[in-house]
């Protein structure tokens, strides 16, 4: 198995998988650009995001 774009966008991706939880969409326009964004910027599973949807 692997888990490319999903393990890049999501740093908690152990947990979320574990725990059956959503998971972040990976960004392929923040790709090689250069700087964190893509990188470093995606969002751990706080239990906002079930409420929101």
């Amino acid at each position: 198995m692997a888990f490319g774009l999903p393990f890049l966008a999501n740093p908690d991706f152990v947990r979320r998988y574990r725990q059956g939880l959503p998971l972040n969409t990976a960004e392929p326009a923040t790709f090689y650009g250069g700087d964190e964004a893509g990188y470093t910027d995606y969002p751990f599973f706080t239990g906002e995001e079930a409420s929101a949807a």
